[in-house]
């Protein structure tokens, strides 16, 4: 038992020749990790006179832990790290976060002359995230556009939500805005209050 202890013991020396890989007590090591001086030969021996005091190991299992905690190297991989928070960040990106998940109130539908975004009773824009509740897909709206008089609910139903075949009954026409879901569809050129549409199932799907 004594021979493999030193043994090991050698092996664990030649392996962490650094002054901060011994511990209990050691006088520490010089730098150039060179061997053979009386304060290395002292280390090893209180090392070996500790683990020797120590009580009986069951196995040596006990004994490769212990010595392991002795010449733990540190895992700096495990080392946790704290990201520093700028307090001068970007405003804009600040009140975008801040408007995420705003809901229109009231909604309003409006012409391509509208401005886009979140409607309110100041501040009057087309709301631009709309789901329609009845067949559940999302409006689609086009600047300057009008849907032709004779689209039907099999057009829509069909062709929801390609442009390139919508725009069969397209028809252009300035500042006016062409909305549509799968099951519906409306014409709008001016400011319009989305509720005196009792028809329209859309809601907004929040900014």
């Amino acid at each position: 038992m004594a021979e493999d202890l030193d043994e090991l013991l050698d092996e664990v020396e030649s392996k962490f020749c650094r002054p901060d890989a011994l511990r209990l007590g050691m006088a520490e090591r010089p730098k150039g990790c060179g061997g053979g001086t009386h304060s290395s030969d002292r280390n090893r021996a209180k090392a070996k006179e500790t683990l020797r005091s120590t009580e009986t190991f069951k196995n040596e299992d006990d004994l490769d832990r212990l010595i392991n905690e002795i010449f733990e190297e540190p895992n700096f991989d495990k080392k946790p790290f704290k990201l520093k928070s700028k307090s001068s960040g970007n405003t804009s990106v600040k009140a975008s976060i801040q408007g995420f998940g705003k809901s229109c109130s009231p909604v309003y539908l409006g012409g391509s002359a509208i401005q886009c975004g979140i409607g309110t009773n100041t501040s009057w824009r087309a709301c631009d995230h709309l789901r329609c509740i009845a067949c559940d897909f999302l409006v689609v709206s086009y600047n300057d556009y009008m849907w032709d008089k004779s689209c039907d609910y099999l057009f829509f139903r069909n062709n929801m939500p390609e442009f390139h075949k919508l725009k069969a009954k397209l028809v252009k026409k300035k500042g006016t805005r062409a909305y549509a879901c799968q099951c519906s569809w409306r014409t709008i050129e001016e400011l319009t209050d989305l509720q005196t549409d009792h028809q329209l199932r859309w809601v907004c799907g929040k900014h």
